[in-house]
């Protein structure tokens, strides 16, 4: 039987075999469900923060200002996000190694 319940006859023939394979597909697909949410997060945050900054009236469209204060906005908050990001990882990686743990520079937020 597939992971997580699935009994079609092509899921079990590629589901994983082994405890360590098993362990391996469950870490990848948290990491990629942490990263999905880390992306909607992101993308509420970005809306929420740089649209009530940029677009004091909304209207039917939006000015020439409002376009490159949105997209200055966006692209500051993303670069803000991903240098957080990336610092959060590497204290999690030196921590998680310190204490004889697995490397996680590899993953993404």
């Amino acid at each position: 039987m597939a992971l997580f319940g699935s009994s079609s006859a092509t899921a079990e023939a590629s589901s994983p075999s082994t405890s360590q394979e098993i362990k391996a597909s469950l870490i990848r697909q948290v990491q990629e469900e942490a990263a999905m949410s880390n992306a909607r997060s992101l993308i509420g945050k970005v809306n929420e923060h740089c649209f009530d900054a940029c677009v004091p009236t909304p209207g039917s469209s939006l000015t020439a200002k409002e376009s490159t204060c949105l997209s200055q906005c966006m692209e500051k908050y993303i670069g803000f996000w991903n240098a957080s990001s990336r610092a959060y990882i590497a204290r999690v990686s030196k921590e998680s190694k310190s204490l004889g743990g697995a490397d996680l520079s590899g993953v993404s937020l």
